[in-house]
């Protein structure tokens, strides 16, 4: 279960979940990502109950990216008590997820295995989402503005190519000259 080491307060206020995400909003470490389509909390069971559908799913195929953690702590005061005598006890902990958010990411795998594990995991989670490509994030990113090289994007691209030819190659020489090919 994800939790902070150390607060600096035990006890937050609510807040408020209004806009859209303005980071975290294009998927940057893997190829795959799950996209938030509306606003939540996200408690720290749910984050874990999503990693071990996706980490099972894919058999320990490729990496999986949490990009989301929980540090707004959510109090309770105990049953039956009476109104009053201050703010409850830290009960659990919450991550504010709002629309466009990327909450996981996956690399390593096929588009079907990807597709498949992020949809077990949005079945987890108490949020509508999307998955979606890295490629369609960047063009999306640029579109509003930011700063995404595409280059690296266009080097992802190749170097999954490469990745899925080595596999496929059965000698390793056949295997370099087909990463050579693609470098160039």
């Amino acid at each position: 279960m994800l939790i902070p080491k150390r607060v600096k307060y035990r006890r937050q206020h609510r807040g408020r979940m209004k806009g859209k995400a303005t980071r975290g909003n294009f998927v940057s470490n893997g190829e795959y990502g799950l996209q938030a389509t509306e606003p939540a909390w996200i408690t720290s069971n749910q984050i874990e109950s999503a990693r071990i559908a996706m980490t099972r799913y894919i058999k320990r195929g490729g990496q999986v990216w949490i990009k989301i953690f929980p540090h707004k702590p959510v109090t309770e005061k105990p049953a039956e008590t009476r109104m009053g005598s201050g703010k409850g006890s830290p009960e659990y902990w919450v991550a504010v997820v709002k629309p466009g958010k990327i909450m996981f990411e996956i690399a390593g795998v096929s588009e079907a295995t990807a597709r498949e594990a992020l949809r077990l995991a949005m079945h987890k989670l108490p949020v509508k989402c999307k998955f979606v490509r890295r490629e369609d994030t960047a063009a999306a990113a640029e579109a509003s503005g930011k700063s995404v090289s595409t280059e690296a994007v266009k080097i992802s691209v190749k170097a999954r190519a490469a990745a899925e030819a080595v596999i496929a190659a059965e000698t390793v020489d056949s295997a370099e000259d087909t990463v050579k090919e693609v470098e160039e």
